[in-house]
């Protein structure tokens, strides 16, 4: 029987298919850590405070990165090349989302508009990355090889999508609500897209490598197709609400260690 579970199951029990994997996910949390970083380096005079807040984000990526990176060694197997269809990062850039990288390549201070569109950016992939960590843990929790790096970065990413929340919220209270809202749907509305040609690509890679039926390549197309057909008509709305987050200031200490990985 076809299941979430017996599919990432074999793709994690193949060492082809892991090593994409987690070439994919090394790739697109050491490029978040970066971003976070630059973001870090160039926060308006009047926004320092939140600026160890973006550094600790970025330090979490990171060490995510670093993870990964381990996992493959434990395994003896070495990174391959993130094929472009598969670049999450890079595809919602492409499709203006979040602040371009050649702003942040600049040494110019941003605006409070650029940090709002950062949070509003990092408020919808977080919830994409928290959801999709939930899913791993539900399935993988137990498992000797990943669930101990499943355990942390869940927990990290908890983190970051209650700090977005918050950080929103603050801005908010201070007359941007109008700004926010309009940056988070225009921000969702690209994400589900990214999301769903990036699932296409990385199971089309997927079923090469594994040799999977065209039959059984065609339900996994289609079960992409209907989740995105779904978050099209309303999903989307649940990466746009704003609540305040049980978990108050979560990214207001240094990174967490990874010590056993990294």
């Amino acid at each position: 029987m076809l299941s979430a579970k017996s599919l990432f199951q074999e793709i994690l029990d193949n060492d082809e298919s892991f090593r994409l994997f987690c070439s994919i996910a090394a790739s697109g949390e050491s490029q978040g850590g970066w971003e976070n970083g630059r973001i870090a380096a160039l926060v308006p005079q009047s926004e320092r405070a939140l600026a160890p807040k973006i550094a600790r984000h970025g330090a979490d990526e990171d060490k995510h990165g670093r993870i990964f990176n381990a996992l493959l060694k434990k395994r003896g197997l070495t990174p391959v090349p993130v094929p472009s269809e598969t670049d999450y990062t890079m595809l919602l850039e492409r499709h203006g989302i979040g602040l371009a990288h050649d702003k942040l390549r600049r040494d110019e201070p941003l605006t409070v508009r650029d940090i709002i569109v950062y949070l509003s950016h990092s408020r919808v992939t977080e919830q994409r990355a928290a959801d999709q960590m939930v899913m791993l843990r539900t399935y993988f929790d137990d498992d000797a090889e990943i669930g101990r790096a499943v355990r942390m970065i869940s927990h990290d990413e908890d983190n970051h999508l209650a700090y977005t929340h918050e950080e929103l919220l603050r801005y908010a209270a201070a007359g941007h609500g109008r700004l926010i809202q309009r940056t988070l749907r225009e921000c969702a509305l690209a994400e589900i897209r990214v999301h769903r040609d990036v699932s296409l690509a990385v199971m089309a890679h997927m079923g090469r490598i594994l040799g999977w039926p065209r039959a059984k390549s065609a339900v996994l197309e289609a079960a992409i197709r209907a989740l995105y057909a779904y978050e099209r008509l309303a999903g989307w709305r649940r990466m746009v609400v704003l609540r305040m987050p049980e978990r108050r200031d979560p990214l207001g200490g240094p990174a967490t260690a990874a010590h056993e990985f990294a």
